[in-house]
């Protein structure tokens, strides 16, 4: 069988597994703990999340991964990495009732890519200076197959304990082959540059409501404050300050969607002193007020009968 006919069906196996195990719209969690299926009948507005390490593939339809400086297409035939937690926001750009948008997310950790890694034979060059922690690379069939099986391990739950994590590690090691084998190696190397800016973007994340002192970050990963400017924003696309702030108003967002909170109540609970700050910065980043821009996405929800999820 040649190549775009191994993927052409591979495609609609995968295409045809999620559907099973994602029969409506918005996003299924599995049987699978790391592993996520999307599943939209109508394109979205830009969705915002932290995205942990992990591969998104496309079976139908396409989406766009906004990071600060870049907007990242992928669909079909390619599929989008992330190597270090980034808060992105998502856009499903190719949807429909007859042709739905049908996705999977699986996320990983660096000490399995670590251990899949030290198998393969001549590895590639760790580099020295830290690179984008988020990349599109074109799908390969070996990767499109192996994640159709693991969505189709779903069909038996009883298999699932023992084989799930062995098709995993045959994912991992589809993607440690490809191109972007040495950019994920270099976020699981202890003691890389990228390695240490993961470990200072994880350590924002988990205190993202505490100010934070960048001396003390940088201080923390042997680094200058200088350089650590320099290669934070090389993995993120935004300087420490800038990330912490774009993951706050995204979370104060989504407790005033979720939970109903009130603008000043969600600007205290994210480490915001000032409410009138927040909603400045709010607004300088969604482009409206706090609470008219959550009242315009109910109404938008309930409009779309409870929107389109998102990975």
């Amino acid at each position: 069988m040649n190549e775009p006919s191994r993927m052409e069906q591979a495609r609609q196996r995968l295409a045809n597994a999620i559907q099973r195990h994602a029969p409506s719209s918005g996003t299924h969690r599995t049987a699978i703990p790391d592993l996520t299926l999307l599943h939209a009948v109508r394109t979205s507005e830009p969705l915002e999340s932290v995205y942990k390490p992990s591969i998104c593939i496309v079976a139908q339809g396409a989406k766009t991964a906004a990071l600060a400086d870049g907007i990242y297409t992928y669909d079909p035939m390619t599929y989008l990495v992330t190597s270090v937690e980034l808060p992105i926001f998502g856009k499903i750009v190719e949807a429909s009732p007859e042709i739905p948008y049908l996705s999977l997310k699986l996320c990983f950790d660096a000490d399995v890519i670590l251990d899949v890694a030290g198998v393969i034979p001549r590895p590639e060059l760790v580099s020295s200076e830290p690179v984008r922690g988020i990349t599109v690379s074109r799908m390969s069939p070996a990767l499109l197959e192996a994640a159709c099986r693991l969505v189709e391990l779903l069909d038996e739950p009883e298999d699932v304990p023992a084989l799930a994590p062995l098709v995993i590690r045959e994912m991992l090691y589809r993607l440690l082959q490809g191109e972007q084998g040495p950019l994920l190696r270099s976020f699981a190397t202890v003691g890389s540059q990228s390695h240490l800016i993961a470990q200072s973007v994880r350590l924002i994340n988990r205190q993202y409501e505490r100010p934070i002192r960048v001396e003390e970050l940088a201080g923390a990963v042997n680094m200058s404050v200088s350089a650590f400017h320099k290669h934070f924003k090389r993995v993120t696309a935004m300087s420490p300050l800038q990330y912490q702030k774009t993951v706050r108003l995204q979370e104060a967002k989504r407790l005033m969607l979720s939970e109903a909170v009130s603008a000043s109540e969600a600007a205290f609970r994210v480490g915001y002193e000032s409410p009138s700050q927040f909603s400045r910065e709010y607004a300088r980043l969604y482009g409206r007020p706090p609470m008219q821009d959550v009242q315009e996405l109910r109404e938008a929800t309930a409009v779309g009968a409870g929107g389109e999820g998102q990975d």
